[in-house]
């Protein structure tokens, strides 16, 4: 039996417990509690501080002023661009393009005649450079180098001074200073803590590049996103060419910001205006479409739902396929349309899909798929220029979304006609232009939205 002087201690996550048990119960993670001796309170001394405190009014900022990346998505997630001493983690999958986006970086970043430091603790500095000619990432004040140990890294920043410097990656780091191998979490916490107290000390930006696990969350030790001072996520489908960086932590900016950009042949291009990506154009009204306008962050981006109702072979199980979109929220979309708008889809196969692998969560997108499927399962057109916003209830009612306003300004700015909302929006859509001639009309329930496209009627009387 352990005595009251042990305790037991998460490598992950530093949650402690009195008894052993084989998962954290903060953090989830498995045998990663081991016994430790509890600490012993002692008496800290005072020492003299190295400089007096200021006043706050007294403090100066000029030298916490952003320096922009030259790259405008990335400086939008950021805030704005990287602010000295700052050190911002990058975590997503492997060859989602982290590495062809940071190279990108480091060479506008130099090209400002400032100088950088890219360190590649995967690849030797031969083949950066390989990577670096074919995107034309190429400049003299951008200094490579290949390295796994942190105090050789730290001697190479006292050599060249920059002003920015790119770890890729810190799993590939190690140091005397942690224990276990490279990758691990005592590694990855003493190197991500020494970078910040040189980067704090020299004015110096850093970049980390971070490994992620099979769910997607980023690899290593909970207290290494508590270690830096933002926490950017690289998204995408490695079938599709677009991606995304999304801020899920940022001290020095809004924290719901997003980046847009496209993998193409030369590199990483910003894709300002992503709209047109998710969106398809036809010469003439389809059946089974319908787009919406979600919200990623704070920037509205048009999304097009596209459906396919068709006999089923299988009668008493029907299939219902969904890509891009949530199944469990399909399958709910699907009964409220039975039962509320008196659609047959139970020995119907419904395939529902996003145009261009985008992939949406946001409830907004109940009515435009609520719309899609009724339209396929009719085989009748709607307005083309239609788009529609509104998560549906159990109820069949229509329930308010956040940031109409802008989504609305968006669809009008794209030319969209016809707007279907729910009721309880005007007091936000009246800010909409009506010279963009954008016609919305609020409607309460999902029975309304279809008799406004003329789909209630021939839906209460189809088999």
């Amino acid at each position: 039996m352990a005595s009251k002087q042990d305790t037991y201690q998460c490598s992950e996550c530093g949650w402690t417990s009195v008894r052993w048990v084989g998962r954290c119960g903060e953090c989830q993670a498995w045998g990663t509690v081991a016994e430790r001796g509890a600490p012993k309170l002692k008496q800290v001394a005072s020492s003299a501080p190295t400089a007096s405190a200021q006043r706050i009014s007294d403090v100066a900022t000029d030298t916490a002023q952003r320096k922009r990346t030259g790259i405008g998505e990335l400086d939008r997630v950021l805030g704005g661009g990287l602010v000295p001493g700052a050190v911002v983690l990058l975590a997503g999958e492997p060859g989602v393009g982290k590495s062809t986006l940071l190279i990108d970086v480091a060479a506008k970043w130099a090209g400002t005649g400032e100088t950088t430091l890219y360190i590649s603790g995967e690849e030797s500095a031969s083949q950066v450079k390989l990577r670096a000619e074919r995107t034309g990432a190429m400049h003299d004040d951008l200094y490579l180098a290949s390295e796994n140990d942190l105090g050789t890294v730290l001697g190479h920043v006292e050599e060249v001074s920059p002003s920015l410097l790119i770890i890729d990656s810190v799993q590939t780091i190690a140091t005397a200073e942690g224990d276990g191998a490279p990758g691990g979490p005592s590694q990855v916490r003493e190197v991500t803590a020494a970078l910040g107290r040189v980067a704090k000390r020299r004015n110096m930006a850093v970049l980390i590049v971070g490994h992620v696990t099979k769910d997607g969350s980023i690899a290593g030790p909970r207290t290494m996103e508590h270690l830096v001072d933002v926490v950017l996520s690289f998204e995408g489908d490695r079938h599709s060419g677009f991606r995304m960086v999304r801020a899920t932590k940022n001290r020095f900016g809004p924290a719901d910001e997003v980046g847009c950009f496209e993998m193409s042949e030369t590199g990483i291009v910003e894709v300002t205006d992503p709209s047109g990506l998710f969106t398809t154009t036809h010469s003439e009204p389809v059946p089974g479409t319908c787009v919406t306008v979600t919200l990623e962050g704070r920037r509205p981006l048009l999304a097009e739902v596209q459906a396919l109702v068709a006999p089923s072979p299988n009668q008493s199980s029907p299939k219902r396929t969904t890509h891009g979109l949530d199944s469990s929220r399909i399958a709910m979309v699907l009964a409220v349309l039975e039962r509320k708008a008196r659609l047959p889809l139970s020995q119907r196969d419904v395939y529902v899909s996003t145009v261009g692998g985008a992939r949406v969560t946001d409830p907004s997108v109940d009515l435009a798929t609520a719309i899609a499927v009724a339209s396929a399962a009719l085989d009748r057109n709607h307005p083309q220029r239609l788009l529609a916003l509104g998560e549906v209830g159990l109820a069949g009612d229509l329930r308010r979304v956040p940031g109409v306003e802008r989504r609305l300004a968006e669809a009008a700015r794209l030319g969209f006609e016809l707007a279907i909302v729910p009721t309880g929006s005007r007091d936000v859509t009246v800010k909409v232009p009506r010279l963009a001639g954008l016609r919305v009309v609020e409607v309460g329930s999902l029975a309304d939205a279809l008799g406004v496209l003329d789909l209630r009627r021939t839906a209460s009387t189809s088999q």
